[in-house]
């Protein structure tokens, strides 16, 4: 039996992609080991599969002064030990890592072991974690083209970001009858964040009066972001988080408001939905969200609005754009290079697998 180990974590967006590549592995035959942090995120989602998960040790490497610098080295250190004695043991033909921090020590130990590695990275430029990790991969699969040119050429490839494939199957009738909304308006999806983002939250709900002038809206607005003032306001829907319903909500949306993390403007692609991105200011990140945000727009698949210059004003200006000018966008989107992005893993992973 072919074996593959899995590993990626600290955010959902290093997981939720290796978990979009499950069921293609499981019809390949693939025995699936995962390998994360002790109590990290990743081990929470990773459960539910039914999918081996072995635990390690992992610390966080900072580029600012912190006293977890001085502690953390030995974490990283102990979970290469700990990677290289799991991966000894497994004995697995190929190793696929979606990033973050824990994934470092099991691409240097899979390195050790001389196993395949393919990585991938999901944001324009490469993060630290997957930086450290470069030189260890034997293929590097990226989000967007510009990523190219920062990466080595002889083993970098533009992907794509793996789509959960149920999303693409959702009930736009289950999510009228969810939200109680009717057939002859559209609809806005509104994505904050999984934490919620105040900035995004307010500006749509100081426009609201004017929005739902034309559209009916859904608001997912992050745990504890709920306004109870604005629930018996026709025509809008509020939720903290979504997730089974999520495929349905994504159907019923006709163009969708939402922050730029890599993971999320991919199943936007994916979806071939017309959308405006308001990425996370560099004040509070690295800036990667500007990026992202930046190349779809280049590459004709959104609109750009800076978290800087999100007024009432700007928002409706933009939101009626897009939406008068959605098929040019669905058009761009559908004539991504990005669409196949499982199967193009998938392909990597058995042609590496095969070496």
């Amino acid at each position: 039996m072919k074996r593959i180990i899995l590993t990626g974590g600290g955010t959902a967006g290093h997981v939720t992609p290796n978990i979009a590549l499950i069921p293609r592995l499981r019809e390949l035959g693939y025995d699936i080991q995962y390998i994360g942090s002790y109590k990290g995120i990743e081990k929470e989602l990773i459960e539910p599969f039914g999918i081996p998960y072995h635990g390690i040790s992992s610390g966080k490497l900072r580029r600012y002064f912190s006293t977890q610098n001085f502690t953390d080295p030995f974490r990283v250190i102990k979970g290469f030990g700990e990677a290289h004695s799991i991966i000894k043991e497994l004995k697995p033909d190929v190793i696929f890592s979606k990033g973050g921090f824990v994934s470092v020590p099991v691409v240097l130990a899979g390195r050790r072991c001389k196993i395949p590695t393919i990585i991938h990275e999901s944001d324009m430029t490469p993060g630290l974690a997957n930086k450290l990790a470069i030189p260890s991969a034997t293929k590097i699969c990226c989000n967007f083209p510009e990523t190219l040119d920062s990466l080595p050429k002889e083993k970098s490839i533009l992907t794509g970001s793996p789509i959960r494939q149920e999303l693409l199957s959702g009930n736009k009738i289950a999510a009228m009858d969810l939200c109680r909304f009717s057939a002859d308006k559209p609809v806005i999806l509104v994505i904050g964040g999984s934490l919620g983002s105040v900035a995004v939250n307010n500006a749509v709900r100081l426009a609201l009066p004017e929005l739902l002038e034309r559209f009916q809206i859904v608001h997912l607005c992050g745990k504890g972001k709920v306004d109870d003032t604005l629930e018996s306001m026709k025509g809008y829907k509020q939720f903290e988080y979504i997730k089974n319903e999520l495929r349905d909500i994504f159907s019923l949306a006709d163009i969708v408001i939402s922050r730029a993390g890599a993971n999320a403007i991919c199943e936007l692609l994916a979806l071939r939905k017309p959308n405006l991105l308001i990425p996370l200011s560099s004040h509070a990140s690295r800036g990667d969200q500007i990026l992202n945000a930046r190349s779809f727009e280049r590459q004709g698949f959104s609109m750009v609005l800076e978290e800087e210059d999100l007024t009432k004003e700007a928002l409706l200006e933009a939101v009626r754009s897009l939406y008068d000018n959605r098929g040019s966008y669905m058009d761009a989107m559908r004539d991504s290079r990005q669409q196949d992005s499982i199967d193009t893993i998938i392909e990597l992973i058995e042609k590496v697998n095969l070496k």
